[in-house]
């Protein structure tokens, strides 16, 4: 486990629709770090957001970067935030 907690959080346009593809996120990452991770967030929001940050850094947005983003790029982004919370 990390030094310290490492928190995800999830904002997704549940008018929208974007519950699948968030469900199928929180389960990819709960699947790859079970207990590394503090907590993963989840907020319904509006607009057509998806954004994913990983300790308070947005490493995802859909506005920014288009679609849901790939799941091995945020696994990636969680696991170098790991790797630097651990030195």
């Amino acid at each position: 486990m990390a030094t310290r907690p490492i928190k995800v959080k999830i904002t997704y346009c549940a008018e929208c629709g974007y519950e699948p593809q968030t469900l199928a996120l929180t389960e990819t990452l709960m699947k790859a770090f079970q207990h590394d991770l503090s907590s993963i967030e989840l907020i319904p929001w509006y607009e057509g957001s998806f954004d994913v940050s990983v300790d308070g850094e947005i490493v995802h947005s859909m506005y920014r970067d288009g679609g849901f983003g790939n799941p091995n790029d945020i696994v990636g982004a969680v696991k170098r935030r790991l790797a630097e919370a651990g030195s």
